[in-house]
């Protein structure tokens, strides 16, 4: 029987496991993996926290409540203040891929910058060009949670919330066979009164968008599967926060940035408070799109808004060496399917031959 295993990576590992002797290279894999999207945070805020220039001041020129809340002098500062888990956390135990001022980049490949685009890409690990558009049209690709959903040990452990009701196309839910809590219903077959009770909480809330709730009950019903059913590999993806530069709320944009951090935090939490969980399990944070980088298109994006292709990844677990801000190196979105499986020892080039390669997660 001859066992495929990728790369240097796959040596490496069977001589560690061969010889009973660990070796300097040889990766540490999880058991569970957890990824969350922040939908169209830019890069700038990511690496440099708020622009100045894009608070509006009264007519006495005074500084609003979000300025005085995310305004420091340093860009250091500034992103520390706004995303404190990303900056405070995940920099210095994990990894942070994309910052410019590093030398460093991340960027899509699909050339239209946009979200269904861009989710495809990183869950199928490369673009296509079939997928021109956010109709909701069930994705003709295999992702690699589908696959990981079919695999040994795997099976019934995969399971996506987001509010944007388009997510279940993304993953194709029919044929995937993926539960995903949407749209006005965070856990998509409740069974106790506290799932219900989420479910409801998400129908009380204002539709402000009318297509889904907002992002807390989607988190709820993370950390609840989490705590119930716990799936080894989990998806969330949070929306608010593109609505709010769609409709050109600096303002309400920094707050749900900050929110969405503290969402990634609590999960991250609970997490560590889990047996099943605590020390075996990578986080992998990232965004589908970036947007534009002025203050006249920073509130849109799309092939025509220069620097939307912009990105960047964040990553923290038992599977990333905890070295910080990584300098020097290009990476693309298409590259996160291939690393979901690769730190829980699965190698999606299996069914996926064109996708791109994992992260380089060790230098």
């Amino acid at each position: 029987m001859r066992i495929r295993i990728p790369g240097l990576v796959g040596v490496l590992l069977v001589i560690g496991v061969l010889t009973g002797v660990p070796t300097a290279q040889a990766p540490v894999l999880s058991q569970n993996v957890v990824v969350i999207t922040i939908d169209g945070y830019r890069w700038q805020e990511m690496f440099s926290g708020a622009a100045l220039e894009y608070f509006k001041r009264d007519s006495n020129d005074r500084p609003g409540a979000m300025e005085q809340r995310f305004w420091r002098s340093s860009p250091h500062e500034r992103r520390a203040v706004l995303t404190p888990f990303l900056w405070n956390d995940v920099a210095t135990t994990g990894q942070i891929f994309g910052d410019p001022g590093a030398g460093s980049r991340a960027h899509v490949t699909n050339g239209l910058w946009f979200s269904y685009p861009g989710y495809n890409e990183m869950f199928a690990g490369v673009a296509d060009s079939r997928i021109d558009s956010n109709r909701k049209l069930p994705n003709p690709n295999i992702t690699v949670l589908e696959w990981l959903n079919s695999r040994p040990g795997l099976k019934g452990k995969v399971a996506a919330f987001g509010a944007w009701d388009v997510l279940p196309f993304i993953l194709n839910t029919e044929r995937s066979g993926i539960p995903v809590g949407t749209g006005f219903k965070p856990v998509p077959a409740p069974s106790t009164d506290r799932e219900r009770a989420i479910n409801e909480l998400a129908t009380d809330l204002p539709p402000y968008w009318g297509y889904g709730t907002l992002d807390a009950p989607m988190v709820y019903a993370s950390i609840e599967a989490l705590r119930t059913s716990q799936p080894r590999v989990l998806y969330l993806m949070l929306g608010e926060g593109d609505e709010w530069a769609h409709e050109n709320k600096y303002d309400f944009y920094l707050e749900s940035a900050h929110r969405s951090d503290q969402f990634i935090r609590r999960i991250w939490d609970t997490l560590q408070s889990l047996p099943a969980y605590a020390g075996k399990t990578t986080l992998l944070v990232t965004t589908d799109h970036g947007r534009g980088a002025t203050v006249k298109d920073w509130s849109d994006h799309g092939r025509d808004v220069p620097a939307a292709e912009n990105t960047w990844f964040a990553a923290i677990g038992p599977s990333v060496p905890a070295l910080g801000v990584r300098r020097d190196v290009t990476v693309t979105t298409a590259q996160l399917a291939a690393t979901i499986a690769a730190v829980i020892g699965e190698d999606f080039s299996a069914v996926a031959p064109k996708a791109a390669p994992p992260l380089p997660l060790r230098r």
